[in-house]
């Protein structure tokens, strides 16, 4: 499903639009947008509308895009929603290259945290990202996930293998420290 309208001092979290799609299709085109992501090909843009479409039927994830400076930059959700363990995963992309390091991320993470604990009652976030994206780990941590594992040789970038960082926040941990 999509997330409903919040507003932050420099981002908003807004649902998805049928013209969003455009905007995946370029910034996966780009190698340096999607360096460490999971997904590192490019996509047509009928995919981005089936997944937009898919997303918004979903029960399981509430996703949103992300706007700042009266654009879209990227897009963060709630994925994979344990409704009986009150867990799941988080995810964010900023595709903007022009809008990285502004602390957009850290702020739409704040935001996506907080209705997660406090709209849909969550326990648990988790998520994982690549250990060589310290930029996106920070601002994780800067939003209450801590380190609770490292998966050995996960993804094959670069002519390596690299780790994974997995990290997770816990509700009542989140509520002490904000």
């Amino acid at each position: 499903m999509f997330g409903p309208l919040l507003k932050g001092a420099h981002v908003t979290l807004r649902p998805g639009r049928e013209e969003d799609a455009d905007h995946f299709v370029r910034w996966f085109a780009d190698t340096e947008v999607t360096r460490y992501l999971n997904r590192r090909m490019a996509v047509a843009l009928y995919q981005e509308q089936e997944f937009l479409k898919k997303i918004g039927e979903s029960k399981d994830d509430v996703w949103w895009m992300i706007d700042a400076q009266g654009k879209a930059i990227g897009a963060t959700g709630i994925h994979l929603i344990n409704w009986l363990d009150a867990n799941a995963m988080t995810g964010i992309i900023i595709g903007e290259k022009d809008s990285w390091g502004k602390g957009y991320a850290t702020e739409a993470m704040k935001i996506r945290t907080r209705y997660a604990f406090r709209e849909l009652n969550l326990h648990k976030l988790m998520t994982e990202v690549d250990t060589e994206n310290v930029a996106s780990r920070k601002a994780l941590e800067r939003n209450g996930y801590r380190t609770v594992g490292i998966r050995r040789e996960q993804n094959f970038r670069e002519g390596k293998w690299k780790d994974r960082w997995l990290g997770e926040v816990l509700r009542d941990q989140w509520e002490r420290s904000g």
